[in-house]
Formats: structure tokens, sequence, C-alpha cells
């Protein structure tokens, strides 16, 4: 059996993970992700909006046992396409709805935010939400300050699609339940 990761160890890393650090089954209190927006707070303007049901999750998650090994790590990974621009902005909102699907409550659930290019860390996040029903809908909103970057890394990051990397690391009382994979690019149309 792996040894136990914890926050500290994930508040350490220096690039991002070659693997994932903890199996889909890791999430034993049926936390589900609905819906994800990003939008830019001096405009409001939405960057990125995707919404799943709880029905989605459910066919999912009675799929696991079937996927391959790939089909796993695929669905822990997603690949956002922004704007440009983007990166110029002072500070992005980021609005998630999540849902505790399992008879447990959630105590000290934590999540880390880690973002890497080249693997460089650029910038690192953490938050906490101190607890959640179980058979509950949340919401959580959190307001990232980008990270202020030379003109030569602007356009390294801009002119090198998906080698911004972030690993997100999620943990109810200091024990990983579930870690996925972002891929960024910065080339879309400008807000």
């Amino acid at each position: 059996m792996a040894a136990k990761i914890t926050p500290e160890q994930c508040l350490a890393f220096t690039a991002p993970t070659e693997d994932f650090l903890c199996p889909l089954t890791a999430n034993t209190y049926g936390l589900e992700f609905y819906r994800f927006t990003i939008r830019d707070l001096e405009t409001s303007a939405v960057v990125f909006d995707m919404e799943r049901s709880a029905e989605d999750f459910k066919k999912f998650n009675e799929m696991i046992p079937h996927l391959t090994e790939d089909q796993k790590k695929r669905s822990r990974s997603i690949h956002y396409r922004f704007p440009s621009n983007f990166l110029t902005r002072k500070a992005i909102g980021a609005k998630l709805v999540f849902g505790v699907n399992g008879d447990k409550p959630v105590p000290n659930f934590r999540m880390i935010e880690r973002h890497y290019f080249r693997n460089t860390l650029v910038k690192s996040f953490d938050f906490k939400f101190s607890f959640c029903i179980p058979h509950s809908t949340n919401t959580w909103e959190s307001i990232y300050d980008v990270p202020n970057l030379s003109p030569e890394w602007l356009k390294a990051i801009q002119e090198s699609p998906f080698e911004t990397v972030s690993d997100s690391f999620y943990f109810v009382n200091d024990e990983l339940i579930m870690h996925n994979k972002a891929y960024y690019a910065y080339d879309g149309k400008d807000l």
C-alpha cells in the first residue's frame, strides 16, 4: 500500500505529479462537482462554465469498475482554453457547486491547487471549507489573484499551449480523497 499523502507534501511539490496520488475509489464521501464557473472580476465576463448533473455522476460511478486505467486518468483531467489576455487580468473568481452524495459528513474539506509552467511553480492556492453535511449541495466561491508574470513568461506561456499544468488535491481531515489535473492554453480570443 502506498504511503499516505499529506497536505504538507502537496504544498512542497516543486513540479506537477507524474501520476495520480490516489485512486478514484478514495472518494468515500461521494463528493461530486456539478458546476464550475470562472469569471473575470473586472468585467464579470464568464470565461468558462461547465455543468454536470447528479445523474451524470451516478452513471460514471457505475462505470468505474469497467474503465481502463487510461480512461480513469482521462476522467480526472481537463484541458482549458482561455483568452490570450487572461493572464493579464488582476483577479478571477471561481465558483464551484458540489454535492456530498454519501452518508458521512465531510469535516475539514480542503483543496490545494498548484499551478506550474515547465515544472516551475507559478502559483499555489490553499482553500478550506470547514464542514459539509451528507446529501447536501454546496457552493464555494474563491477569488484568485492572477500571478504577476514578466513579459517573457507571459509570451512563453501563451506560445506553449498545455505546458501549463495544475494539480488539484482534495482532502477530508487531511486524508487525500481526490486528485485531478488540468492543462491550460492561453491562445483564444481576448476578453
